[in-house]
Formats: structure tokens, C-alpha cells, sequence
């Protein structure tokens, strides 16, 4: 039957509804979505970062109008904006049925980095991708949450290995008008504009919000013209400049964010610190509560009763401190709104408030203004509790007041497009295969898609060989190493722009389809050992050569910019992929980011992950690997310890470790050699007849059963809730 063309008021629907729904982030987890920007412009996709908004930027309107009289075409739009505005309304929710209070009053959660999708790229790293997948997960349940962090409009750097494969940054301007933001605006359709002091100076700063599903996040701007280049400069880099710039930036995120959520008339009922970096929330508390007529001790205590706080790192290093004059530089006007003495604020974040030489510590300030504290792991909750014992004199280490919540992933959004089709397959048809004719998910049979993913009850199908054979998920597996593999030759190509000819013919057999793919993807830092593997050299080139059972490599990763040490880590993997016995079988892709990460947790067959244990507080980067069937091989820190039950994936030693660092690298590169080749190797190639490890595919099977549904942030924001955020 011939459809009649669109009248121009439903084309214009049309087209105000796509426009919407490319600035809610939504579309980054929902499949049906990315496919129908993705046919617009199949080229302008894949360049473009994924972006729906640069998508519809590049497409004109009269060709979108064009596009959209082809019935089949403008019914899956209708069916994909059917699909986002009933999520949108949806009130059979997890926060509806067990957190209503939090829609009136909701969790206000700051965070200096929000990574949500590659399409915005203002996130460094971990932290980041944690308080994203957060989010996202507060929109799923439909708790009330609103986010703040900063707008950084150059981003995190990009990363580019020079002639010496020593890495070299840079950096893109991220365009608002090019990504999914948009300004908020006041009452009167005006940029909203609030003041924060920071030296001497009254700075001004908008915002930006991201729609991320039910949620807002607002992101906060200082590049405008009535401030002076230092503080329009303050974001401008995630993380940028030295300690000075550190401390106006935690400045304008703490205090700048609270003046936001007043100026946006949210009345929160908690404020979560996400790290210390947004701690300065506290002190804006307590003037907002002395400026009622409170005094000190009366604000501290009203403070206390709704803040919240989230440490990430058992590292030393990663807890911010400023020197006394450097507080009193860039806070000398801010405290002068406070009738309290200086040396008295500044004991607020030292350990001994009367060490007037000691420094000022963010995580000391968070601690003891919030009213509970949590790391990001069991052993991360027990190294914390050891580390700020000197925090509470007197109290046994077990009593500390420092939890733990272990963090998790937002399972559809880390789920490579290749997967999502496959299981949501399996859950619409029990065979495995689409009704005739069916080019997309009609109907959605999954319109329960999103709950169902997430069901303990799902994941323990993975066990039934009539809902998913051997065949089935071994073809699976070969599919998702053939698409990594390909991906990876793509981008060595991209990584050499002086490239003839002939390197493009021999990237096309660099890696091999059929050998054991170990992946490593992750921050640089010294601590999490990249090159350990390699201190048994000799034997690896073996295992990489073994005609029989051969292993490769595919290694991604970013040194932060001071951190020579971790350059050198990338410097030295990189030459082993060039010059030595490796070539071939290792690689490295430069620029990692959220885009690379995804191929290389669903296409590698083992996840690499070899920290100085316990530092390490949660890693989150092997929880995306069960859902694609790659396993992860790890030593027994952060969420590994919890998540391993000797049936779901490979341990490097033992639950312990020695206290001397040389010894520690000795024993965990020995211990890594040994799990590799008496447990990993033989049980890839342990092959029937017909081909297929059965043995390892059971293996797959039980990190899907007892992984997979556990290490999500649906469950883990959901004990945020049930745990701290509502107020009993």
C-alpha cells in the first residue's frame, strides 16, 4: 500500500522532534536511535563522533524533508521519537515506587568530569566515565538528580605519539553548537548569569545543561566577555594549568554550583561530592546558613546533615591540597563574607587544625562536613577507613565512618551496537533469527528492553544451551574479534599519515582473527604497570609465535601530561610494537577514548588489568568487558576481588600483597606469566572437533551469570539511594 506524502505540519513534527532528541543523550544508549542517524549520513556519522547534532548540522533540511517522505523511512523516525517520549513519561519507575520525596528535592551531584559519550569530550578519564554512567543510571530509575560540573570548551587533550613515539597533546575547541548542550537560559530568554568571587575579583559564569535523559546536568562557563582572560580561561581545559588554576577552578564548581542550583530555584536534599574536587560546597553552605542568622557551629552542623561524600583514590597524590597562601590568594574576598577567622576555615581542611604550615586537604574538608563517606570497593572502603583514621582519635579503624559502594557500568550505554542486536534478538525471537521483512525492532519488542537487560533472571539464561548454544556465542565472539581487529587496522592507518601504499596493505595483516586477543585500555599512571607483561619478554615472543596457539596484544591509554613516567610506559610498548619480535602481534592505538574503548572491550577475549594492589580503589573498565564475553584476568584489587568466584574469569595471586614495591612486581609478574600460560592459553585452545572451546565458552557463560547483572550503576545507584541519599 502506497502511504500518502507527509503534510508539511507533520514533516515539521518531524523534524522539531529529531532536533530535541539529538540534544538528550538518550540516543547514546538506545540502538534504534544511533541507526537511524547513523543512515543519514553513514560517512558524516562515523567522522563526526556519533554526534546526532553535527549529523542533522550536516544533513540541510531540505534533505532531511526529502529523507522523511520515504514512508519506511519516516515511520522508524516516528518510532524511535515514540519510543524517547514514552521513556520521557514512563512513572513505572524504580524512583517513583522507592524515592518520590527525591523528584521535589533531589541529589545535586558535582563532579569536576561527566563522561558521557565521545561526542563530548570533556572528561579525563575514570572519575568521569563513573559520575556519566551515574547519571545516565538516575535517569533509568528516575531518581530526582541534578549534576554539576564544569563546561571545559577544549576538552581533555588529544593524544598523538611523535617520531620518537613519545606522546605530544593537543587540543580541539568543542563547539556548544556542534554537541548535545544547550545554554540555560533565565525568565526572560536571557542567558542566565550568576557571580563567584575567586582572587579579588567577582567573576561571571553561565551554563550549559545536558539533557541526559530525565536528568540535567549543568555545566558551568566562564568564557565571557566582562571577565578578564585569566577566569575566562578557567575552563577551558579539564584539569589544566598548575595549582592556582586547580584551586579557582574547585572554587567555581563548589561555590559557583551552589549559586546555580539557587539561581535554577532547586531545592536539593543532598549534595554529593563526587572526589574532593567539590568540596568548596560546603563553605557556600555555611555562609548561605550564617547569612540566615545561624551561627558557625549551627551552619557547620545543618551542613553536615546533607552533604555526602564519594572518595576515589587510595593514592596520595590524588587527594588535592593547597598551601595556606595560596588559599588566602584565592579566597581572600570570599572569606570576608564570612565572620569567621581565617586560621579557623583553614583548620576545616587540615588534619590538625592548628598546624598553621599544614596544607589544606579537599578530601579532609569533604570528610568533615559530610554526614557519610563511601569508597569505591570493599578493599577501597578498608584502605580508606586506614588512611583518615587520624581523622577520628579515638576510634577503632573498623568504626571509621567510611563505607563502601562498589561502583558499576551503565550496562546499555558501554554495550557495543553489535551486541544490543544480538541480545535483544535472542529476547525477541527464540531462535535467534528476525521476522521476515524486519529491518528494525518493530514495536520494539522490547519496549521492556532496557528493564529486562538488566534482570539477574536474563543473565542466568546464558547458562541454557537452548537460549544460547555454543555455536551461537562462539560465532558471536569471532564476530566482535573480527570487528576490533578491523577497527584497529583502521586506525593504524589514521595514526600514519606519511603512510604509502605499501603500510596500508601490510596494516591489513597486522593481528589475526584467530589468535587469543589480549586488550589493555586505561590511564597511563604508573601504578596500574602497563608494560608488566613484558618483563617476561622472551617467553611472550614464544606465546606471540606459536603457530598453534597464538597470543597478540592491542594496548590504548593516555599519560596525563606531566607524568614523563607514563609517557615512557606508552614510549616503550610502542617501540615493542615496531622494533622488536612483537611486531605485528602488538599494537597500540593512539587517542583513547570512549569511541576506542568500547571496540576493545567487546572484540579482546582477555581484559588485561595489573595494578600495584590496593591501588586501584574500584576500575571500572573490566565490568564492560562480560556483556561481549570477553573475561577479565586481574589481580584481586578493587571490584575484581569482589566480582571473582574462581569460575568467571582468571586471577592474577593471591588475595594479599607484599609491602615492598620491587618484590610486589616480581611476584604479580611471575604470578601473571603463570595464570597466562597454565590456565588462559590452554583453555582458548582446548577445541573439540568442531572447533569450539567448550570449556572456555562455559567459562564466558559464568561471567555473564554472576557479573554482568551485579556490576551496573543501576544497582549501585540504587544503594546510593536506598543507603544515603534518602534522608531518614
Amino acid at each position: 500500500m502506497i502511504k500518502k506524502p507527509l503534510t508539511g505540519a507533520e514533516l515539521n513534527e518531524l523534524i522539531a522532534g529529531l532536533n530535541k532528541l539529538s540534544r538528550n543523550l538518550w540516543w547514546c544508549w538506545d540502538q534504534e536511535a544511533q541507526d537511524f542517524f547513523y543512515e543519514l549520513t553513514p560517512r558524516g556519522w562515523q567522522n563526526m563522533f556519533h554526534n546526532p547534532v553535527a549529523v542533522l548540522h550536516e544533513v540541510s533540511e531540505q534533505e532531511l524533508r526529502v529523507r522523511l517522505q520515504d514512508g519506511y523511512f519516516a515511520e522508524r523516525a516516528r518510532a524511535v521519537l515514540a519510543d524517547f517520549h514514552a521513556y520521557l513519561a514512563d512513572v513505572k519507575t524504580w524512583g517513583h515506587h522507592h524515592a518520590p520525596e527525591l523528584h521535589k528535592n533531589p541529589v545535586a551531584y558535582f563532579s569536576a568530569e561527566f563522561g558521557f559519550h565521545e561526542s563530548l569530550p570533556i572528561s579525563a578519564g575514570g572519575l568521569g566515565i563513573l559520575a556519566g554512567d551515574h547519571a545516565k543510571s538516575a535517569s533509568d530509575l528516575n531518581i530526582g538528580f541534578v549534576g554539576i560540573s564544569l563546561f571545559y570548551r577544549e576538552g581533555y587533550f588529544q593524544q598523538a605519539i611523535d617520531a620518537n613515539n613519545w606522546q605530544t597533546e593537543f587540543y580541539n575547541p568543542v563547539d556548544p553548537k556542534n554537541v548535545p548542550i544547550e545554554p540555560v537560559l533565565n525568565a526572560e530568554g536571557d542567558r542566565l548569569k550568576c557571580i563567584v568571587e575567586i582572587g579579588m575579583s567577582a567573576v561571571a559564569f553561565q551554563a550549559w545543561r545536558v539533557n541526559v535523559g530525565r536528568v540535567p546536568v549543568y555545566l558551568l562557563d566562564t568564557n565571557l566577555p566582562e571577565n578578564e582572560q585569566l577566569y575566562r580561561d578557567l575552563t577551558l581545559r579539564v584539569y589544566g594549568g598548575d595549582s592556582t588554576t586547580r584551586i579557582m577552578q574547585e572554587i567555581l564548581l563548589g561555590i559557583g554550583g551552589v549559586r546555580l542550583i539557587r539561581a535554577l530555584g532547586v531545592e536539593p536534599s543532598l549534595f554529593h561530592m563526587n572526589e574532593g574536587h567539590a568540596a568548596f560546597l560546603t563553605l557556600e553552605l555555611i555562609r548561605e546558613k550564617m547569612a540566615a542568622g545561624k551561627s558557625y557551629a549551627e551552619a557547620q552542623a545543618e551542613t553536615k546533615a546533607h552533604c555526602h561524600f564519594t572518595t576515589h583514590t587510595p593514592v596520595e597524590a590524588g587527594h588535592d591540597r593547597f598551601s595556606p597562601d595560596l588559599m588566602n590568594y584565592a579566597m581572600q574576598r570570599y572569606f570576608g563574607q564570612l565572620s569567621v577567622p581565617f586560621a579557623e576555615l583553614l583548620g576545616l581542611g587540615r588534619v590538625d587544625p592548628k598546624n598553621a604550615t599544614e596544607t589544606f586537604c579537599m578530601t579532609v574538608l569533604a570528610l568533615k562536613l559530610s554526614r557519610a563517606a563511601n569508597g569505591v570497593s570493599e578493599l577501597h572502603g578498608e584502605v580508606s577507613r586506614e588512611m583518615w583514621q587520624i581523622l577520628y582519635p579515638g576510634t577503632p579503624v573498623e568504626k571509621v565512618p567510611i563505607g563502601y559502594i562498589t561502583n558499576g557500568i551503565h550496562l546499555l550505554g558501554w554495550m557495543k551496537g553489535t551486541v544490543r542486536k544480538f541480545w535483544r534478538r535472542k529476547l525477541t525471537n527464540g531462535s535467534g533469527t528476525m521476522p521476515e521483512g524486519t529491518a528494525f525492532w518493530s514495536a520494539r519488542a522490547g519496549a521492556n528492553w532496557s528493564a529486562t537487560i538488566h534482570e539477574t533472571e536474563f543473565w542466568q539464561k546464558m547458562v541454557d544451551p537452548e537460549f544460547l548454544s555454543d555455536e551461537e556465542l562462539w560465532s558471536l565472539r569471532y564476530k566482535l574479534r573480527r570487528e576490533l581487529i578491523e577497527f584497529a587496522r583502521r586506525k593504524l592507518v589514521q595514526q600514519s599519515p606519511r603512510a604509502s601504499q605499501g603500510d596500508y596493505i601490510r596494516f591489513d595483516h597486522l593481528l589475526n582473527p584467530d589468535a587469543l586477543t589480549i586488550g589493555f585500555a586505561r590511564r597511563f599512571a604508573t601504578y596500574k604497570r602497563a608494560p608488566l607483561i613484558f618483563q617476561q619478554f622472551e617467553n611472550i615472543v614464544k606465546l606471540a609465535h606459536d603457530k598453534q596457539r597464538p597470543i597478540q596484544f592491542i594496548f590504548a591509554g593516555k599519560a596525563h601530561p606531566r607524568d614523563d613516567e607514563g609517557k615512557r610506559f606508552i614510549q616503550q610498548i610502542i617501540h615493542l610494537s615496531q622494533h622488536s619480535e612483537l611486531t605485528g602481534n602488538l599494537v597500540f592505538l593512539e587517542n583513547y577514548d570512549i569511541h576506542v574503548s568500547r571496540q576493545m572491550v567487546s572484540g579482546c577475549d582477555i581484559w588485561l588489568n595489573n595494578p600495584r594492589r590496593p591501588l586501584e580503589a574500584s576500575g571500572t573498565s573490566g565490568m564492560k568487558a562480560g556483556c561481549h564475553g570477553c573475561m577479565n584476568m586481574s589481580i584481586l584489587d578493587g571490584w575484581w576481588r569482589e566480582g571473582y568466584d574462581g569460575t568467571n574469569g582468571f586471577a592474577i595471586g593471591e588475595d594479599s600483597q607484599p609491602n615492598d614495591v620491587v618484590e610486589q612486581d616480581r611476584i604479580d609478574s611471575a604470578n601473571l606469566y603463570k595464570t597466562l600460560t597454565e590456565q588462559v592459553v590452554p583453555l582458548f585452545y582446548d577445541r573439540d572437533v568442531h572447533g569450539i572451546p567448550r570449556k572456555w565458552l562455559q567459562r564466558i557463560r559464568r561471567t555473564m551469570v554472576t557479573l554482568v547483572p551485579q556490576f551496573t550503576t543501576d544497582r549501585m545507584v540504587k544503594e546510593y539511594t536506598e543507603k544515603y541519599y534518602r534522608i531518614k
